[in-house]
Formats: structure tokens, C-alpha cells, sequence
């Protein structure tokens, strides 16, 4: 019994010290939560006064003390540097119900609450991250073999379909816009298109984007349609005076309006300009749109990991002297990285006319109204070319007379003959209806270009060109070679450099005749063609 006793006691003061210990235990628990519930709700309440600028709403905190919920204010505060305006666009659904944060409220400028994915791309038949090449061509590739482009394995064609005169402010239409979009659809490839651009308002833009949707309705455009704006800096430009806000802002308009129409929009402009939003609010302009990025000479050997630029680029136009077959000149050539499943249906399906190439596209002709005669014999071509892409269509002899429509400086005219429409050396006409034919064929005048080089060729040395001296800064339209003498065809004409637009030389000499100008370049006396070079201002 002791023992037991013993025992007993034992176990009733085991029990109680238990108990005091549970008690302690208790206490200690329970001043840890309340400590614990004291510092989280101070700690809401800070981060409550950061989020809402400092307004106090003890209320509604203790409301939203939920674990979930911290996880959201704590998202809040981790993204303290977010834009709000173009945040909002980014949001899921889901967010939007669910989050409190005011950036939630804040709405873009246009009141649309679109997300950002359909925002890039408004494709219906699926856009992927396959990487696809392409190149961008306009009338000044003049007629373009879309056969022969097709094999060499390009995806897609970004087609310039129009522009707005940078002096009267008028839109106008690429001449071959509607010939390209038919050619590059019938070969199977995939079509974008972009509008040069010289807006100065958001009004202008608005009339630009509505005019391109119109004017593309009927043709299959997969691939972006694209804002191009250049020469802004220009004195003559319509868009000299405008700021860089005003200038992106214009842009925005125009990309907004795009998507609007149903077309994917994207945004051109040079690495240089994009880079540090240094002529483009760039940073805020590629949250919502493609970027279109011009940056030559640089390494393509890794070009599948694009361009080594700090900012979003989904396309990389990155060389301007691309060669394809089926096109003379050179060619502007990109990489996208990203492609489509298939091919989008034209907006308007009704059916459309059949488009012609503009053979005149390459040369400007003034319009005169007379009556000419071959000197000896010429040959009338459908196009001004005496390039394998022209043909012979018929001779006009001396006494037999053709209606001369137009006179171009690149050593051509443009005359209708039986009804039909063709191109002749200008030089092997006469509108002295009563000379006696030419019984020798005139010498060459070793001048021309590949549209004007003479047709009746007697074996020739030295220069016939004359030159009537002159001194004035050019530089080129776009692109233009300067060669050694004024021949393209002659074996001893050789290419010493190619002019590119902003780079300036002297033209010392011009012949309108045929079309050849005398430059002076690093102090070489070299020759090219008059019509793709202009006067510096």
C-alpha cells in the first residue's frame, strides 16, 4: 500500500505539474498569435498605405486578411514599377475579378480592355513560333517573277501598298501593290503588307489605316500589316515639327486602327532609332505591337537567335541587299519569329479584277502629245527594258508613225502603235515625219541604262556621252550604282560602289538625253543613272 500510495502521489503531482505546464504552454501560444496577428496587421496596413497612397482603411483590411490575399498585395508590391496604362492590358480575366489593385481600374486611351495576346495578333488561322523568312518589296523592284521568287523558298512578302506624299499629303497607292499581292498569292506565299507613312495627327493616321484596310480587303493577308515612317527629320518633311510623343502616338493610332479592321499590326522603324526610345516611345510602343526592326551589317550567322538588341523584335529586316530570283534590283530581306498555320481568307471575297505589273514603275515619264517616226528601224518593246523580260512586240520603220505619249530621262519613250501601247529608244525617234530613213545605223551612245542602252550596237570605243557640266549634291533615291563609265551592258563598265540614300556625292555633269549623270565621289570621276539619284537640299 505505501508503495501504491507512493505511487498515487506521484502520478497526482506528475498530473499536476502537467497541467501547469499545458497552462504555460497556453499562455505562451496564445501571446504568440495575438503578437503574431499584431505585427501581420501592421504589416497589412503598411502595405495598404503604400498600394492606396497612404489612406488608412482598417476596416476593410481586417476583411482581407485571407492567405490568398496576401499573396496578391504582396504580387502588388513586387511590381512597384509597372506602367499603369499598359498593364492593364496584360491582366488575365481572372485577375481582373479577383484583384484589388487600382492599376485594375486604370484604363488605356482607347477605353479597350483587350488582352495583350490578341492585342499582337489578330490571326485566325493560328500564329506559331516558327521562325520564317521573307523579304519587303515595293514599285521600286519594279516587275517582279513571282514564279521564279516562290523557288527560292522565301515564306512570306511584306508588300508596300501605299504611301502618303510627303509634299501634298495625298494617299496613293503602290503601282505594283495590287500586281505583287496577286503574283506572291498565286505562288503560295504568305502576303503582309505596310503603309509609308507621313501622318501628322492621329486624324491622318485613322484615314492612312482605313485606307490600307480597303485597299487589301480582297487579297489574303496573312502576315502583319506594317506602319513604316521615315524622314521625319527631314526639314521638308509634313512631320518635321512633330515631338517624339506626338510622332508615337500617331503611330499607336494608326497600329490601333489596323487591329480594329481585323489585320495584326506592326511597327517599322531602324534599330538605332528604337534603341533607348531614342526617336520612338519604343519601350511602351512593344508592349502592345510587333516590332519590325531594320539593322544591317551585322553577324547573321546565328540569325535564328535574332538580333543582339535589348529590345522585343518579331521581325529583323536585316540586310537591304538581299538577291532573289526573279528580281533585278536588290531587295530588302527578313526573318520573323513567327509563322502561321495556314492561310488567312481575304476580308472581301467578291471578285476582284485582274491586276497588271506597272512596267513604267522603275522610270518617270512626262506626258507629251506628238507624232514621231523611226530614224532607220527600232524595235517597240512591252516594257523599257532591253532585258530578258522585255520583248520585241513590233519594228517601227521610218514613214510608218506612232503617237508619242510620254518621254522619260532614262533614254525612253512610251508610244502607241496600232492600238497598242510599247517603249522605243528614245534616240532611233523623230517627230520630222518628212526625213529620209537612215541608211547607216547611228553610232552607240555607250550611255544608257538597262532601259536605254541603243538597240543597233556597230562596235564603238571610247565615250559619246556629252555632258553639260553642272555642281550639285546628290544622293540616292534609294540605291543606286556608280560605274566606271556611263554603259550598264558594256563589258568594261564596271561597279566601283553603290550609292545608298544619305550617303552625298557631286554631280558635276548630266546628260537628259540619255539619261547618265558624271558624279564625283571621293574624288573619282564615276557615272549612273539620273533617275535614281536627287538633288540634296
Amino acid at each position: 500500500m505505501k508503495d501504491f500510495n507512493h505511487f498515487d502521489y506521484n502520478k497526482k503531482a506528475s498530473s499536476r505539474g502537467r497541467k501547469q505546464k499545458d497552462i504555460f504552454r497556453r499562455r505562451i501560444l496564445i501571446g504568440g498569435i495575438a503578437v503574431g496577428i499584431l505585427f501581420l496587421t501592421l504589416g497589412t496596413v503598411f502595405i495598404v498605405k503604400k498600394v492606396t497612397g497612404g489612406k488608412e482603411e482598417p476596416v476593410e483590411v481586417a476583411e482581407e486578411l485571407e492567405p490568398e490575399d496576401d499573396v496578391k498585395i504582396e504580387v502588388v508590391v513586387d511590381e512597384p514599377e509597372e506602367e499603369p496604362a499598359e498593364e492593364v492590358t496584360e491582366d488575365t480575366e481572372e485577375e481582373e475579378k479577383s484583384s484589388k489593385d487600382p492599376q485594375v481600374e486604370v484604363k488605356v486611351e482607347s477605353g479597350a480592355n483587350v488582352d495583350v495576346g490578341s492585342l499582337v495578333s489578330a490571326s485566325t488561322v493560328g500564329e506559331n513560333s516558327n521562325i520564317t523568312y521573307g523579304i519587303d518589296v515595293s514599285k521600286f523592284q519594279g516587275t517582279i517573277d513571282w514564279t521564279q521568287v516562290a523557288s527560292s523558298g522565301i515564306n512570306f512578302a511584306m508588300i508596300r501598298v501605299g504611301y502618303r506624299d510627303s509634299s501634298t499629303g495625298e494617299i496613293k497607292a503602290d503601282s505594283n501593290a495590287k500586281y505583287n499581292m496577286q503574283e506572291a498569292e498565286k505562288n503560295g506565299i504568305k502576303i503582309g503588307a505596310y503603309f509609308f507613312s507621313t501622318a501628322i495627327n492621329s486624324t491622318e493616321a485613322n484615314e492612312e489605316a482605313t485606307w490600307v484596310a480597303n485597299y487589301i480587303a480582297q487579297y489574303p493577308i496573312t502576315y502583319p500589316v506594317g506602319y513604316n515612317c521615315e524622314g521625319f527629320e527631314n526639314s521638308s518633311s509634313r512631320q518635321y515639327n512633330l515631338t517624339k510623343d506626338e510622332r508615337s502616338a500617331v503611330a499607336d493610332a494608326f497600329l490601333d486602327a489596323i487591329y480594329k479592321a481585323g489585320y495584326t499590326p506592326i511597327f517599322y522603324a531602324s534599330k538605332n532609332e528604337l534603341t533607348n526610345d531614342a526617336k520612338w516611345n519604343a519601350s511602351s510602343l512593344e508592349k502592345k505591337w510587333k516590332i519590325w526592326m531594320a539593322w544591317y551589317n551585322q553577324d547573321t550567322s546565328a540569325i535564328a537567335t535574332g538580333p543582339a538588341y535589348s529590345g522585343k523584335c518579331a521581325m529583323w529586316q536585316y540586310t537591304n541587299q538581299g538577291t532573289i530570283p526573279g528580281i533585278s534590283k536588290k531587295v530588302d530581306v527578313d526573318v520573323a519569329y513567327f509563322g502561321y498555320n495556314g492561310t488567312e481568307t481575304a476580308k472581301d471575297t467578291s471578285e476582284r479584277a485582274v491586276a497588271s505589273a506597272d512596267v513604267e514603275a522603275l522610270m518617270k515619264f512626262d506626258a507629251v502629245e506628238e507624232t514621231v517616226t523611226a530614224k532607220s528601224k527600232t524595235n517597240l518593246r512591252d516594257k523599257p527594258s532591253q532585258g530578258a523580260d522585255s520583248t520585241v512586240k513590233v519594228t517601227l520603220l521610218n514613214g510608218q508613225t506612232a503617237t508619242r505619249t510620254g518621254v522619260s530621262k532614262s533614254g525612253w519613250s512610251r508610244v502607241v502603235f496600232e492600238g497598242g501601247t510599247y517603249y522605243a529608244v528614245s534616240s532611233y525617234l523623230t517627230t520630222d515625219l518628212s526625213a529620209a530613213a537612215q541608211t547607216a545605223p547611228s553610232p552607240t551612245p555607250e550611255t544608257a541604262t538597262d532601259a536605254a542602252q541603243a538597240e543597233q550596237t556597230p562596235a564603238t570605243t571610247g565615250f559619246k556621252t556629252k555632258f553639260t557640266d553642272c555642281n550639285e549634291l546628290i544622293t540616292a533615291k534609294e540605291i543606286v550604282n556608280l560605274r566606271s563609265k556611263p554603259s550598264v551592258t558594256d563589258a568594261d563598265s564596271q561597279v566601283v560602289i553603290t550609292l545608298y540614300n544619305g550617303m552625298t556625292a557631286t554631280r558635276t555633269g548630266i546628260n537628259n538625253e540619255y539619261g547618265w549623270s558624271r558624279i564625283d565621289y571621293n574624288g573619282q570621276t564615276l557615272y549612273c543613272v539620273s533617275s535614281y539619284i536627287k538633288v540634296v537640299e
